[in-house]
């Protein structure tokens, strides 16, 4: 609601100074939230249309005020210098529209967007920092979604990598096991963890004999090969590491609708059909000296045009080597970027092929997540043609991303480049505390950092299960003191509610560009920033209803609060504190829309702890079922019955459930 009035007052100011004064060129309108509730509830700064309506700030602000007119949903304007007008809701008004759950009309953009997140290399377990990725990707895709987009899902899954041959070569020269012994492995549960172990192994194995690298060579060219046993033996082991990855996220409610690979990218020749138009295009130069000599390479993101307009044509530009970026190597061998360009040519309907699909996992609400296939099934659903990208990826592949949109641009597809969003975010780490409690050993110095860092390749990590896990029987301890007269499973789905949603909001409550330090006890937490924090507020609200035999999701549709009850408790003296409330409640579309436009999800963990705080504040002031006054009890009914609704709504876009008692 608060975000429709801010549309509507924005659109109607605007409509107003173009009509008093005709011919006018105005900059954007910028309407802001006051610092304090008590100045209003939106601030327009009017100095910046002091030059084009060549008139002071104050006289333009004064004319609005005076002469605007009556505008729905607003009760008033205050002028304030040196150019502001402070805008009032009409809180009655408000109230009521937010009792009745109104939705306000939507202008939803058309067009699928596609968010490409977690994006695992299938050779080992998950560990913390894929966590971070998923949930950020789940979170967004929940954000869109409210907000009304088609979305589709993909997980990019490397097959063919070097991680992937790590662990081959683990299994073939190291432990120096059959196709079948690996198949029988392959079939065990958390075969992913049997892997985890192995690839820090052979990290070790390469570290003691360089010239071990050689087998990595020869194993990698033999995955490219897809009639060969070493591309046999990959596909097997990546397969069985996707579904143990695929199970892991499901415990956490993240969901795919389709699992493009690479191996498909290359054996269904995608890379072929990108490669003559990169070339076609001289996107792509071929180096006949230097250092880069027998490469393909393409300029560098941020270093310039690939070409010179010379009057009447173009011409291609000598790239110096340290602009070049190497796309193709000398032996033939396509690097990640080229394999990706192809990717994301497909993703925009601008390659001219397709995957074959075929169905590899059931959830278990019955969603089909589909995977790449060489020959899939007939019927299966339309993937990729999407009007808008957003690839969840870490900071660290921002070169990677940005030559992929320099190459869309390079082939004149602009118009997709400028789509194209690099979703990134910072690393995930341990405390010294989170570290020691999981089993791990520090040095002194360790001890006294602020975060340890994790190396899946040194094989010092948080496994995603373990840490889960863990979190659950931290829960759980908690439940079994506080409810032991619940069933033994009772308890468990309670404590896998709390912990998972600990574990989400601790992920999401950190602005993307910040490193996580992980700690159990902070993310537990019923006190402070946290997820069993606002979990907390809601069974709160909830125990409130129970106690007054009311149903809270149907007490505001059935209660009789009229405009002038809501006006007598929110407007007036002592009324800003019930009114804070009632406001933050109307938010939560407009701080929707805030983390999309800014791709920032830290917004929403911020509006559910506000929402949590005020509630708890409210509750600790206010005696409610005990408030002698009925039209007051009804409405301190109704303040918490709306507040619970956006509670709840908040934490299911951040993929929080809230149990029935904690």
């Amino acid at each position: 609601m608060y975000r429709h009035l801010e549309r509507r007052l924005a659109v109607r100011l605007r409509e107003f100074l173009l009509q008093r004064y005709p011919g006018a060129t105005l900059p954007n309108i910028v309407i802001e939230p006051p610092p304090k509730v008590e100045l209003g509830d939106f601030a327009i700064p009017v100095f910046p249309f002091a030059k084009s309506l060549r008139t002071a700030p104050l006289k333009i602000a004064e004319t609005i005020r005076a002469e605007i007119g009556p505008i729905e949903g607003i009760a008033g304007m205050q002028v304030a210098p040196p150019g502001y007008l402070n805008v009032k809701i009409d809180r009655a008004w408000t109230a009521l529209a937010l009792a009745a759950n109104q939705k306000a009309p939507t202008t939803a953009a058309v067009g699928k967007i596609l968010v490409e997140h977690t994006s695992i290399n299938p050779n080992k377990a998950a560990h913390i920092g894929h966590l971070r990725n998923a949930i950020l990707g789940d979170t967004f895709v929940r954000l869109l979604r409210y907000a009304g987009r088609e979305v589709d899902i993909q997980n990019y899954i490397d097959n063919t990598g070097v991680q992937v041959a790590d662990v081959v070569v683990g299994f073939t020269h190291i432990e120096k096991k059959s196709r079948a012994e690996i198949e029988s492995l392959a079939s065990q549960p958390r075969f992913d963890y049997y892997c985890w172990d192995l690839y820090a192994r052979v990290s070790q194995w390469y570290e003691q004999d360089k010239q071990n690298l050689q087998i990595r060579a020869q194993t990698l060219h033999g995955i490219e090969d897809a009639a060969s046993e070493t591309a046999a033996i990959a596909e097997l082991i990546s397969t069985a590491v996707l579904r143990r990855h695929i199970e892991t996220m499901d415990r956490l409610d993240i969901e795919y609708d389709f699992l493009p690979r690479e191996s498909e990218i290359l054996h269904l020749h995608f890379w072929d059909a990108a490669f003559a138009k990169l070339k076609d295009a001289g996107v792509l130069t071929f180096e006949t000296q230097g250092k880069n000599k027998g490469c393909w390479v393409m300029r560098r993101a941020g270093t310039g045009s690939t070409t010179e307009n010379t009057g009447d044509t173009e011409e291609l530009v000598k790239i110096s080597e340290e602009d070049q970026k190497v796309i193709v190597r000398s032996n033939g061998t396509v690097g990640y970027v080229g394999k990706d360009i192809a990717y994301h040519m497909w993703k925009f309907g601008l390659l001219g092929r397709d995957f074959g699909y075929r169905k590899f996992y059931r959830y278990p609400n019955q969603h089909d997540c589909w995977i790449s296939a060489m020959q899939g099934e007939k019927e299966h659903p339309h993937f990729g043609d999407v009007e808008e990208i957003y690839n969840v990826i870490d900071a660290r592949q921002s070169e990677a991303q940005n030559t992929v949109i320099e190459a869309l641009r390079g082939l004149g597809h602009n118009e997709a480049a400028d789509h194209y969003t690099h979703f990134s975010y910072e690393m995930v780490a341990l405390t010294p505390r989170c570290a020691v409690e999981l089993g791990y050993k520090l040095s002194e110095e360790d001890k006294t950092r602020s975060y340890i860092e994790v190396s899946g390749r040194k094989g010092f990590g948080v496994k995603a299960d373990d840490l889960l896990d863990q979190l659950i029987v931290s829960a759980k301890n908690e439940v079994d003191s506080r409810h032991p007269q619940l069933t033994e499973t009772g308890r468990l789905s309670i404590a896998t509610q709390i912990a998972v949603g600990a574990l989400r909001y601790f992920m999401l409550k950190f602005t993307k560009q910040s490193v996580i330090a992980f700690d159990f006890k902070e993310a537990l937490s019923f006190e402070g920033e946290t997820g069993p924090y606002s979990q907390y507020a809601v069974v709160r609200a909830t125990s409130i209803f129970k106690k007054a035999a009311a149903d809270p999701d149907t007490f505001l549709r059935d209660s009789n609060i009229s405009a002038a009850d809501f006006e007598r408790f929110l407007v007036g003296e002592n009324a800003d504190e019930f009114w804070e409330l009632w406001l933050a409640s109307a938010k939560t579309s407009y701080i929707v829309n805030q983390c999309i436009s800014t791709t920032e999800p830290a917004y929403l963990a911020k509006h559910a702890f506000q929402l949590a705080q005020l509630f708890n504040a409210f509750y600790h002031r206010h005696p409610i079922l005990s408030e002698s006054d009925e039209k007051r009890k009804q409405f301190l009914l109704a303040t918490v019955a709306v507040v619970r609704r956006e509670l709840i709504r908040t934490l299911s876009i951040m993929g929080i459930t809230v149990p029935p008692v904690m």
